[in-house]
This record gives C-alpha cells, sequence and structure tokens, in this order.
C-alpha cells in the first residue's frame, strides 16, 4: 500500500527574500560600526535585491537570510577600509615619524587623539630623513638637536697623556672642573660613554699673529709690498685664486714655521706634543674640548628637544581609524557591492556544501557548492589585487614621476611647435 507524505512545508525554511529591510540591519551585522550612519543601513538593505538578481533568486531558492547581507556588507565596508588605510599609511608614515599617535577601541575607531587622520592630506616633512640629518649633524657638531657640551682642565708640567673620560666622569661627579667653575654635564656621565669630536688647541703665538698687526686682514695686491700699503686712491686689481693662494700660504706658515704644538687622541685619551714644559708650553693654562654623551638609549626622549620618542613609529600606531563610510565615494562603494556579494557566494557555497547531495523520490539533487567557493574566492582575489595594484599606481611617490613625465612631455612639445606672434 502506498505511504502518503505529506510534509509540513514544501519550501525550504531558509530563503532569501527579494528586498532587504533597513530595520533589521542595526542588529544583524556582528560588529555594528556603521550602524549611526543612514547611508550604510541603506546600503546594506540595498545589498539583498543585489544579491538575490545575481544569485538567481527568482529561478532558484537562495539558502541564506537577509542578515548574512548584512554582515557581509560590514564586512566588504570594513575590508576596503582597511586596504584604503594601508594605502595612505605608506603614502605619510615618512612624514608622520614623530607625531601624536592614538587610542582606539576595539573597533579601531579613535577613542583619544585626532579622528580621521587618515583622510587629511600631510604636510611634506620628511621626517626620517631630518631624523637622520640631525644625527649625523649632532655627531659630526655642527648642529643638530644632540646636545654638545664643552669642557677644559688644566695641563700639568711633564704630563703628556689626559684621560678625558676620566676627567669629565671627575667633574661630573663634583660638579665643577679643575678651576671650581660649575659644569653644564653635572650627574650625567658617571661611567657613561662619552664621545669628543673637538679639541681647542692652538698656541697663543699662532692665533695672534693670524688675528693681530699686520696679520693679514683686508690686505689685497700682492700682499708683502705696495698692495699691502697702498693708498685709499691706488688699488691693485689682481685674481680672486691669488687672494684664496695668498690667505692658503699665510695659514700653513704660522702652523708649519711658528708652532710646533699637535696633539692626537685615542679612545678618549689625549695626548699633548710636545709634553707640556718644554718650549714654552707652560704658558697655556688649560685645554679645552667639545664632546657629547653617548647614552645609547635610542628611546630615551631628548630632555632640550622634543623629538617624538612617543609618537608615530609604524604603521600601527599611525592615527588612522575606519574610514567613515560617508567618505567613500561611488569607486569604493562599488566595489564594496562586488566584495559583499563574492562574501555571500562564499557562505551559500560553505552551507551547500554540508549537503552533497539531497534525494527526492526516485533521484537526487546535486548542489553546486564547489563552483560557489571557487568563484567566491577568486573574485574576492581579484577585487583586492585590481584595488591595491590600483592605489600603488597612485601613491604619492607615483604621482609625482608623473607630473615630471607630463611637464616632461610639454616642454617636448613646445619645443617643436613655433612660437605663437601676436598681432595688434
Amino acid at each position: 500500500m502506498p505511504t502518503n507524505l505529506s510534509p509540513k512545508s514544501q519550501t525550504s525554511a531558509i530563503i532569501l527574500t527579494s528586498t532587504g529591510s533597513t530595520d533589521d540591519v542595526a542588529t544583524a551585522v556582528p560588529f555594528g560600526i556603521y550602524t549611526g550612519s543612514a547611508a550604510f543601513i541603506s546600503g546594506a538593505s540595498e545589498q539583498v535585491a543585489y544579491t538575490y538578481k545575481k544569485l538567481g533568486g527568482d529561478v532558484v531558492d537562495i539558502e541564506l537570510t537577509p542578515s548574512n547581507i548584512y554582515a557581509a556588507y560590514e564586512e566588504a565596508v570594513l575590508e576596503y577600509s582597511f586596504i584604503i588605510n594601508m594605502h595612505q599609511g605608506k603614502n605619510v608614515l615618512s612624514n608622520a615619524l614623530g607625531n601624536v599617535t592614538g587610542t582606539f577601541d576595539h573597533h579601531g575607531d579613535m577613542s583619544g587623539g585626532t579622528a580621521n587622520a587618515n583622510l587629511k592630506y600631510p604636510r611634506v616633512a620628511v621626517q626620517q630623513a631630518k631624523k637622520i640629518g640631525d644625527s649625523m649633524a649632532g655627531m659630526a657638531g655642527f648642529g643638530g638637536t644632540l646636545r654638545q657640551y664643552s669642557a677644559s682642565f688644566a695641563a700639568v708640567d711633564g704630563k703628556q697623556d689626559y684621560d678625558l673620560q676620566q676627567i669629565l666622569e671627575t667633574q661630573s661627579t663634583n660638579g665643577v672642573d679643575d678651576f671650581g667653575n660649575a659644569v653644564p654635564f653635572a650627574g650625567k656621565v658617571e661611567d657613561t660613554r662619552v664621545i669628543v669630536n673637538k679639541v681647542y688647541y692652538k698656541t697663543p703665538r699662532a692665533m695672534w699673529r693670524f688675528f693681530g698687526y699686520y696679520g693679514g686682514i683686508n690686505v689685497i695686491g700682492n700682499y708683502s709690498t705696495y698692495g699691502q700699503f697702498a693708498d685709499d686712491s691706488t688699488f691693485e686689481i689682481v685674481p680672486t685664486w691669488q687672494n684664496k693662494l695668498q690667505a692658503i700660504m699665510y695659514e700653513d706658515s704660522l702652523f708649519t714655521r711658528a708652532s710646533h704644538y699637535s696633539y692626537e687622541i685615542i679612545d678618549n685619551v689625549l695626548r699633548l706634543y710636545p709634553y707640556p714644559g718644554e718650549y714654552g708650553f707652560n704658558t697655556i693654562d688649560r685645554m679645552w674640548f667639545r664632546f657629547y654623551i653617548d647614552d645609547q638609549d635610542v628611546f630615551t626622549s631628548n630632555e632640550s628637544y622634543t623629538d617624538g620618542v612617543d609618537g608615530v613609529n609604524n604603521l600601527n600606531t599611525l592615527p588612522f581609524d575606519n574610514v567613515p563610510y560617508e567618505n567613500i565615494n561611488a569607486i569604493g562603494k562599488q566595489w564594496i557591492r562586488k566584495y559583499a556579494l563574492a562574501l555571500c557566494k562564499e557562505m551559500l557555497g560553505q552551507i551547500r556544501g554540508k549537503f552533497t547531495t539531497i534525494p527526492i523520490p526516485g533521484e537526487s539533487v546535486t548542489l553546486n557548492h564547489t563552483e560557489l567557493l571557487s568563484q567566491a574566492k577568486d573574485e574576492q582575489q581579484q577585487l583586492k589585487d585590481k584595488l591595491m595594484e590600483m592605489l600603488k599606481e597612485v601613491e604619492y611617490k607615483e604621482l609625482v614621476k608623473y607630473d615630471s613625465e607630463s611637464a616632461d612631455a610639454t616642454q617636448n612639445i613646445f619645443k617643436n611647435s613655433p612660437l605663437p606672434i601676436f598681432v595688434g
């Protein structure tokens, strides 16, 4: 006797509706990051109709709910925001290094700091280059923000070698130099290594002859005869290079003929030549030198300079929150629609993959989960690759190259064009 099958329902319990509802979006999305935006609510609701049509919902049942579509739409917006922020981060990181960072909540939105910094066009500050240049200038001893100190010590007759490290440690501990003067590096040296970058060591005789009477200042002409002693109405015009050579010869003469004093410094040990006491060396009462403290701590702020040690140092500390939905233009919103559709395909493939075949009276139905999953993964990857490729082409450095090429091309055009003649 045949069995009379009376199912409770002849349709699937889960079938995607042809339209969404704005009333249900806020409670359906997992994060709710954009639920405060009426535009996002409308976009997520309309995505249901788009997905329904693209997946053939009017031909075959789609085993998805509108809530699945809303969640996919939110994920697509967040993925777009992520890629845009990565692109902009590469654009601005060099200029933003050392700037104030921010604090973020679990959604990635700013809870402290400058909101929506990712929407701002930064000043060109080349902070990394400035940081390197500042450090190099400081080490070389001409400018920079590295604190430079000067110190002095009394030369002792018969003593040729002076350990500058030990001298500075003693003066730092005592707070005064050998002459009883307070030192600005008190308590800063201790056993920390110092780098000496200049020694002030010239004899008084050489300095007096260079700057003193008949020392060569304002001398012109042939230097030793009437060119030096000419009156105000008589001049001798000579090439500039002759004056330069005369200056070089004079200074070399002082160091070669008049001064036999020199020094060498090895590992902060200063050796004086000749040793004090010979050739009237004891007429010099103190030796000066300049140094900086090499504390090797690159993560400590410079107390005399705001150097941004606690500021932006990589992409993670950039004050970038989620891109506001209202600031995503038509290009971005179309990308979001397509990416959300690909996510829906992936969800549908996973759902259908739980049941490879469905038995029916006298036959069975094979579901297309494999094709859906494959298509979904390929479409997602293609969308991301295309977006990142396009963004790479319009990075700031690429735009500069484009402007340069455009300027060169324009110049080439005008090279081959006759100049216009104005006829009044």
